[in-house]
């Protein structure tokens, strides 16, 4: 996620902040000074930072839960409206996303029962009418945050951990395909509920509106749609390999043909991104649209494709699956990649334009025999 600051690194997992967090802060503290000056800013600071911090330990719970199927995590991000990790997979199974989507909660309960425990002990109030950081203790502030984060995250409104659960259920019957499409408008509804409330629309009833509220439906709606999206893509690309997805008849350009015979190469066809290759065949680069309009405005036509290529793009061998072609794909931030077959000779390129192309008809029936090697 762009303009997000790694600030630590746990198990192979990157711990990330984005910046609207560090603004949420900041915003959080001055309003703090505003009202009480540098003590109460601090006092709400405090609370702030201890509050997210029980949201990440709720992260590693589905984390650690995930490690034990044999799913990575490449990093958690903390947002104004909660944590986001992201898995590198999701799990096989119904009863793993399952286990997955409950371990989150289950940290969230036992640091209020922790806490619960230690008020008891040292015979604190445990009054839930003031959460204000003014005006009662750290303690019970985050145990009574932590009780009601628990039963939002329990609501069944996917992609929270409590529609998760559902898809999980439901596709212990269904299918992961139908649970999802069930999950997803079961999500969206409940996002459309959540932002009524946020927005006002149900203060007659006595519940006040709410900015945050207002934020997480809208995140909770888009999220629930793009991820019923990527699931059909899944299906829908599940058995193919990168050798039925790539495009076969395409531009190679040397490493010494100029900017200008790129942009004829451009203009005399539909193929926007050209693999860059060697006096013996071997993929130098990637020169895409962007790079080729840059490299003509900066360099001029005459200057070669070498000094306007991107340099390191991954290649992909031709027998990789869907899942993993589509993941590597995405995380290269590259419109295209070359493909390889196993003695490195470069035999075609995947663009986004063609899987979209292949998922469609799959999606309408068309069925891909096997190319041969």
């Amino acid at each position: 996620m762009q303009w997000s600051f790694r600030i630590g690194r746990v198990g192979g997992t990157d711990i990330k902040v984005h910046i609207t967090f560090l603004a949420l802060v900041a915003w959080w503290g001055y309003s703090a000074y505003a009202d009480g000056g540098g003590g109460a800013a601090l006092q709400a600071v405090i609370f702030l930072l201890g509050l997210f911090t029980c949201v990440l330990l709720h992260e590693f719970g589905h984390i650690l839960m995930a490690r034990r199927f044999g799913v990575r995590t490449p990093d958690v991000i903390l947002l104004p409206i909660g944590g986001l990790a992201r898995l590198e997979r999701m799990p096989e199974e119904p009863r793993q996303e399952l286990l997955i989507a409950v371990a989150g909660p289950l940290v969230t309960l036992a640091i209020a029962l922790a806490i619960y425990a230690l008020l008891q002990l040292t015979g604190a109030p445990l009054d839930s009418a003031q959460l204000d950081p003014s005006q009662s203790g750290l303690a019970q502030q985050l145990m009574w945050i932590n009780v009601m984060l628990l039963l939002f995250n329990l609501l069944p409104i996917f992609p929270m951990d409590g529609g998760r659960m559902l898809r999980a259920l439901l596709a212990m019957r269904l299918g992961l395909q139908r649970a999802t499409r069930i999950a997803a408008r079961v999500g969206q509804g409940g996002a459309l509920l959540l932002g009524a409330w946020g927005l006002g629309f149900f203060s007659r009833w006595g519940l006040a509106p709410n900015l945050v509220l207002t934020l997480i439906a809208v995140f909770v709606y888009f999220a629930a749609g793009a991820e019923g999206a990527a699931v059909e893509t899944r299906v829908a690309g599940r058995g193919l390999t990168v050798r039925e997805m790539m495009i076969t008849q395409f531009v190679v350009l040397p490493v010494f043909a100029t900017l200008q015979q790129a942009a004829d190469a451009l203009l005399a066809g539909e193929q926007g991104e050209f693999p860059v290759v060697d006096n013996w065949g071997k993929v130098e680069g990637l020169l895409t649209r962007d790079g080729l309009i840059r490299g003509l405005s900066q360099l001029g036509g005459g200057s070669t494709v070498e000094r306007a290529m991107t340099r390191g793009a991954e290649l992909l061998p031709v027998t990789l699956p869907f899942e993993q072609a589509l993941e590597r794909l995405g995380s290269s931030g590259l419109p295209a990649l070359p493909v390889v077959d196993p003695s490195g000779a470069l035999v075609g390129l995947l663009t986004r334009d063609n899987v979209k192309d292949v998922l469609l008809l799959r999606q309408a029936g068309v069925s891909f025999p096997q190319r041969a090697s």
